[in-house]
């Protein structure tokens, strides 16, 4: 595992549904460079989210993990003690969620979840933790990041959200993010700017980011590689112009034509 930055191997997570196990993944392996960008697609239902969440060890109640390593720099992330989770969890690797209205305590400013997630993984205090949220706000494209950081997460639109989602997943400079759907709810316009912002993030803080999404059209123009999960399987991946202009099966030919790649 020497020399590898993440790769999941045979990983199978199920569920119990009417007191039956039921399969969410089944075996699933992939491998992803280090500062690339990785895109996971299928459609509703084929697993993407769940292996997402499962690099992360957020698995929700009612699923479990039978088989299979995460490795994460070379160690499994499967083998670490929860308190070792918590620390990786918005360091190393964190995460943007589908959607930020949710994923945001709605009882606290967006400036105020930013600085505690400086508060846990980073030696900032005071005054300079707070000119680090602003500093962060900025770099995702908020205007008047001093006024948004005092913001609840209800009151900025739902493209601002998602900015400042991103931003506190850079807080605590991480090597990896993995990206849910991070586009799925806003227009087409602000569509493109959350891409852009990620291409431009990728190149100034040297990222990695795992995408999870749907849409093929938006991979073509952001992912190096490509994942195609189906009925939690991996059915084929391979570089981003191999898969667009040569897909192996009839679900990733499908899934590029209902996007007109």
């Amino acid at each position: 595992m020497a020399g590898s930055f993440l790769e999941v191997k045979n990983l199978s997570v199920q569920a119990f549904e009417a007191g039956r196990p039921k399969a969410i993944l089944n075996s699933v392996s992939f491998e992803m460079a280090a500062l690339s960008v990785t895109a996971i697609v299928g459609g509703s239902g084929s697993g993407k989210t769940t292996t997402g969440l499962s690099i992360l060890r957020l698995l929700g109640p009612g699923l479990n993990t039978t088989s299979g390593q995460i490795f994460f720099e070379g160690k499994n992330l499967l083998d670490f003690p929860s308190e070792e989770m918590r620390r990786l969890r918005g360091g190393s690797i964190s995460m943007v969620f589908q959607e930020p209205l949710d994923a945001f305590n709605p009882v606290f400013s967006i400036g105020y979840q930013i600085e505690e997630v400086l508060s846990v993984h980073t030696d900032l205090k005071g005054r300079a933790r707070k000119e680090r949220v602003h500093q962060l706000l900025e770099q995702v494209g908020l205007p008047d990041p001093k006024q948004q950081g005092k913001s609840y997460p209800h009151q900025l639109s739902g493209g601002m959200r998602q900015r400042a989602m991103i931003a506190q997943a850079i807080a605590a400079n991480p090597k990896l993010i993995i990206a849910d759907e991070p586009t799925s709810n806003l227009d087409v316009t602000l569509q493109v700017h959350i891409i852009e912002l990620f291409k431009k993030l990728r190149r100034e803080l040297n990222l990695s980011v795992l995408l999870i999404t749907h849409d093929l059209g938006m991979v073509e123009h952001i992912a190096d590689k490509i994942v195609v999960m189906t009925e939690g399987k991996v059915i084929e991946d391979g570089p981003t112009r191999t898969i667009i202009e040569k897909p192996k099966q009839d679900y990733t030919k499908q899934l590029l034509k209902a996007f007109a790649v």
